[in-house]
Order: C-alpha cells, then structure tokens, then sequence
C-alpha cells in the first residue's frame, strides 16, 4: 500500500525543515518506506477534504490503505512500532524511547513554540519587550535540563530511536533564535541528527518543493 502524506504547497519557512512534515519525512527515511506528498495550499487546508484528514486544518497527515493519521508525534510513533530502526527490541529501552518522544512534544517544544508567537505575533506589543526575556529565559531552563542529562553521550538513551527524531526536531525550531548556541552540548546533539543520510533525505525532498520561498523569520 502506498503510503501519503501532506504537506504544505508552500512552507512558510521556506523549506528549512522546520515544518512538521519533515518529521515524518525523516521517520520514513528511516525505516526505509517510501511515500507519496500531496502538497495542499493554506486555503485547501481548511476546506472539508483535508478537515476529513485533519480536523485542526494543519499539516502533515498520513494515509496507508485505510488507516488516516495526524499529528506527527502519533505518526512517527506509529511507523516507530511497526517497523524496525526507530525504537529499541527491549522493552524498556523502547518506553523511555517513547517517553522521550513525549518529552519533545509536550515539555520542551510548547516554550520554544511561545517565543515563536512572542516575536511574530506579539512582537509590536507594548508589553512585548517584558514577555520576550520571560519566554527566553523558559527556554533556557528547560535546555539546562536537557544538556544536563545528555552529558556527553551521542543520544538520550543508548542508540538514535524515535525519541532524538522527535527531540532534535524540536530543538531545530531554536537555530534562528540563538538560544541553542548558548549550549554547545545540544549544538553538538542537533548536528549529529542533522548529519543521518535519512535526515538529509528528508531536507533534500522538501527543500526541492520550497527553496524559491524567500523563508519566514522564527
């Protein structure tokens, strides 16, 4: 069955990988599944077809024979259990793998999304200038964290799962901000990721569809 997936017909980044499409891009070069894009405008996205496949309006969907996902978290999990190379054979191995898929998603990525709001959206507010330092400084305490129980091993928990997919993703979205260079550690974690043959794959096929997009600051 062929699988398909959507993505924007043009990324406001610009084809940085910063869409989350490029998340499940790089799960499918990973477990070595090919894959169809179906590229939908930011109008097509709201219309009735695509809320049949994702009712929030948003990008990427995956679609297998009968089986209709979003979310890339619950997309990625699911390639990550039916196909080897994203999670551990141990059991163990594989819940703190997945645990730290959630940790991604849900503790270090909602701070990095606010400072996005708080520079674009929020940015000529009067108070704007009081909330940037506050969200900044969130950020920090969480990569702290993250640094910290890092160390100096090459990923969280013995070899590259499902969990650095998630967590460097995420951890992308800080590049244009700076924050991530204040720890070189998480630098080093990020380039290694960016570094897989299955993640330059994943770049290399949506930069092909949006390298003439001038991108959008984050």
């Amino acid at each position: 069955m062929t699988i398909v997936i959507t993505a924007f017909e043009r990324s406001p980044d610009g084809g940085k990988g910063l869409a989350r499409d490029t998340r499940v891009r790089w799960a499918l070069e990973e477990v070595g599944r090919p894959y169809e894009v179906r590229f939908v405008s930011l109008r097509a996205m709201k219309e009735p077809a695509h809320l049949r496949l994702h009712p929030f309006g948003q990008i990427p969907t995956y679609e297998e024979g009968g089986l209709a996902l979003f979310e890339t978290g619950a997309i990625v999990l699911h390639l990550a259990q039916i196909h080897a190379g994203l999670l551990p054979d141990d059991a163990d191995a594989r819940a703190r793998a997945i645990a730290w898929m959630f940790a991604a998603l849900n503790t270090v990525e909602p701070p990095i999304l606010d400072l996005a709001v708080a520079r674009l959206a929020e940015g000529d507010r009067p108070w704007a200038g009081q909330r940037l330092p506050l969200v900044e400084d969130r950020i920090r305490q969480r990569l702290a964290q993250l640094a910290t129980r890092l160390g100096r091993t090459e990923w969280l928990d013995g070899g590259f799962s499902a969990g650095d997919l998630m967590m460097v993703s995420v951890l992308l979205r800080l590049r244009p901000s700076g924050l991530l260079d204040e720890f070189p550690r998480l630098a080093a974690y990020v380039a290694r990721g960016e570094a897989r043959p299955a993640y330059l794959r994943a770049f290399a096929a949506q930069w092909a569809v949006n390298a003439v997009i001038e991108p959008q600051a984050v």
